[in-house]
């Protein structure tokens, strides 16, 4: 295969140098006034003025934020699945299925062409940030491999399809490109998770493999059963491009599978939108992705649900700070609530950290544990950990949390219990006061053997693709139907 390198090298040093050099409030606001521009002829353009808005405050005062399920009620489910002219102009051609996390809901996002445009924009700007780092690698000389779901497409009706997102791209990949990229599409089409991971596994090619891309969770699974002996997989791998969950629970059971000298990179992608890539080290932040389709707002998180919250953007953003993100888009979301909560390292530019979900909160008996502080804790126990998932649930009139852990550790449930409750008490106030009060007792830990999430995800037909285990389930009702899952009864 012929080495795209050189023509990749010729594009990162332009594209870096004028990522460098974007001034982010001017970029963002002009960004905006363009998306609104194009959509004021839409339902949704015309119903919020989009015609007399000249600056992100007079956008702020006319559009609110809205959730997905806003969204859904008020503007897409009426005509759905022919939305012609209602937040964006013409037909929406795509609707990705999202399945929610914490709340269960699948979700069905409008994809654009232009969209996915952007998204491939900043997959490259991904390997660009990667060449930069990395000035001899050379990843276009070889193959690319996606680990995504299905890219098989539903009819939703003529001209509209839905499907994985993953799928979605697929079948937007320019006709040159499709040559660079694995899998072909007689095995990107197989519907079954197990069926198609056994596939991959056993027809990849290894060798040609430079770039590996996908959720940390399915890579692993992927990996371990490609690995012979311990070697790693893919030897000539260059990078690997993970997202869509925490890296931290997988670095040190992922890294055995790769080869010396192999570069990670965290990537920010949603199915509404491109937010972030890791431009530096792990850890230091991903880079806020500025000019590709995205607006992006920053809510402070015990804000959201307030008459008037502030809404900042790039000119006001505040480092050290818990914000929601909203995102305004050329797939016709305005305002819209993504449900992530990131946290700034830096302004200039604009790097964030991804802490959680904003419904990943504890909160049935007032305690306001996060998702964070509670994968703050299990990562401070000092044991291998896999798959987890917490929820709340009542002892008579008091309440606890419990917390199913996938690990083979030594160390017994109470012991992880007590260290849990200590770390919790040390690092939430709320937390402390109602657990010294009497309101909330100890909570419990449930141990399962590596496999049991993977095989309740099965069980729950939510395995692979854009699927994610939940961390925090806050209804008590749904916890314990998880729990009674992931228990095998």
């Amino acid at each position: 295969m012929l080495d795209g390198t050189p023509l990749l090298r010729l594009y990162t040093r332009a594209r870096v140098a004028r990522m460098q050099a974007l001034d982010p409030a001017a970029t963002q606001e002009a960004l905006l006034l363009r998306l609104l521009k194009t959509a004021r002829a839409t339902r949704f353009g015309r119903a919020h003025g989009f015609d007399g808005i000249c600056s992100v405050t007079e956008f702020q005062a006319r559009v609110p934020l809205r959730r997905y399920e806003d969204f859904w009620r008020d503007w897409w489910q009426p005509d759905f699945p022919l939305l012609r002219d209602v937040t964006w102009p013409g037909l929406i051609p795509y609707f990705a299925l999202s399945s929610g996390t914490t709340s269960g809901t699948t979700k069905r996002i409008p994809v654009t062409a232009a969209q996915m445009a952007a998204n491939r924009g900043a997959a490259l700007d991904t390997l660009a940030w990667h060449l930069h780092a990395h000035p001899r690698a050379r990843p276009f000389a070889g193959l690319s491999f996606m680990l995504g779901g299905s890219t098989a497409l539903q009819d939703l009706a003529p001209g509209v399809r839905g499907g994985d997102l993953s799928g979605i791209a697929a079948h937007e990949v320019p006709r040159l490109l499709r040559r660079r990229a694995w899998p072909p599409e007689h095995i990107a089409l197989i519907p079954d998770w197990d069926t198609k991971l056994a596939t991959l596994a056993e027809q990849a090619p290894r060798e040609d493999i430079r770039v590996l891309t996908g959720t940390p969770s399915w890579l692993l699974m992927l990996l371990h059963r490609m690995s012979v002996a311990g070697a790693p997989p893919f030897p000539n791998l260059e990078l690997l491009v993970h997202g869509g969950v925490a890296w931290a629970p997988y670095r040190d059971r992922i890294a055995p599978f790769l080869p010396p000298g192999c570069a990670t990179r965290e990537v920010y992608p949603a199915s509404e939108g491109f937010v972030a890539i890791q431009d530096r080290g792990e850890g230091e932040g991903m880079h806020l992705v500025l000019d590709r389709g995205c607006f992006l707002e920053f809510v402070p998180v015990d804000e959201l649900d307030a008459p008037n919250p502030t809404r900042h953007w790039a000119a006001t953003i505040e480092t050290g700070l818990d914000y929601a993100v909203a995102l305004t888009t050329n797939a016709g979301l305005f305002a819209y609530i993504l449900g992530d909560v990131v946290r700034f390292v830096e302004r200039a530019p604009p790097r964030l950290l991804v802490t959680g979900r904003t419904a990943w909160t504890l909160s049935t008996f007032g305690e306001h544990v996060t998702g964070e502080e509670m994968a703050q804790a299990i990562e401070g126990l000092g044991i291998m950990v896999g798959e987890w998932c917490c929820g709340p649930e009542f002892v008579g009139e008091l309440g606890r949390h419990r917390l199913i852990l996938e690990t083979d550790a030594d160390m017994p449930p109470a012991a992880i219990a007590t260290a849990l409750d200590a770390a919790l008490i040390a690092d939430n106030e709320d937390y402390a006061a109602h657990r010294q009060g009497g309101q909330l007792l100890p909570p419990v830990v449930q141990t399962v053997p590596p496999g049991r999430f993977e095989a309740w995800m099965r069980a729950e037909g939510r395995l692979g693709g854009q699927n994610k285990v939940p961390r925090v389930i806050a209804d008590p009702a749904r916890f314990a139907a998880a729990a009674r899952g992931l228990a095998g009864t």
